[in-house]
């Protein structure tokens, strides 16, 4: 354990969890859309809802949109950057059942993308995405992260080990997820190393992946 794990991250703003957290989740939320977004809907549940103005929740998950990480200075001023920047930003309370009270519904959408990030952030700094257009993810951003939507046919999620292994890239953490046989698919792997530009490539242009984000780190 570091003296950062005890006493939290470096931030703009009064707390890990309400300010930190939350712009690391809308961070995270912006690599994974792949492209600038347009317009965002937070959906705010439990202590987010009910406290989060006070903490400069909002102000901060608008910044992560923004791509600002919990340090800049930026991010008391994101509201009227994001208006500057023709971004659209809605907030609303929401109910999200049996889950962390510090838990955000993020709908992003860019020129061409459109998805749904549901995340929670858990103390000191601490965020997990755990839900990706209804498919279960873990993304933490503590490590860099493949996530890959494909179709479910036999043998991609050993293809896809294969190539990583090609290139000496480790897979720390593997979530795999579907809705039905033989429909659409997603799996999140937490890596040691992030992989490659040119084996990257190589993983969109299989028949039978729909999309690929390698998300970089946004923790300490």
């Amino acid at each position: 354990m570091g003296l950062l794990d005890m006493i939290g991250p470096v931030m703009v703003g009064p707390s890990s969890s309400h300010t930190a957290g939350a712009c690391r989740l809308a961070l995270l939320a912006r690599h994974l859309l792949g492209e600038r977004p347009r317009r965002v809907e937070f959906g705010l549940h439990g202590s987010f809802a009910k406290t989060g103005k006070g903490h400069g929740t909002h102000l901060a998950l608008v910044a992560g949109i923004l791509g600002f990480t919990p340090d800049d200075e930026r991010l008391k001023e994101s509201l009227s950057l994001a208006e500057k920047e023709g971004l659209e930003v809605a907030f609303k309370a929401v109910e999200l059942g049996d889950v962390h009270p510090n838990t955000v519904r993020m709908v992003l959408e860019g020129e061409k993308e459109r998805i749904t990030v549901t995340g929670s952030s858990l103390g000191g700094g601490l965020v997990r995405i755990f839900d990706l257009d209804g498919f279960e993810v873990r993304i933490t951003g503590a490590a860099p992260t493949l996530v890959i939507r494909n179709v479910d046919t036999p043998g991609v999620v050993a293809r896809v080990a294969r190539i990583l292994a090609d290139d000496e890239v480790n897979i720390a953490y593997l979530t795999v997820s579907r809705k039905k046989r033989g429909g659409e698919a997603m799996m999140s792997l937490e890596v040691d190393r992030p992989l490659p530009e040119v084996p990257l490539r190589y993983l969109e242009h299989l028949s039978y992946i729909l999309w690929v984000r390698q998300i970089p780190p946004v923790t300490d």
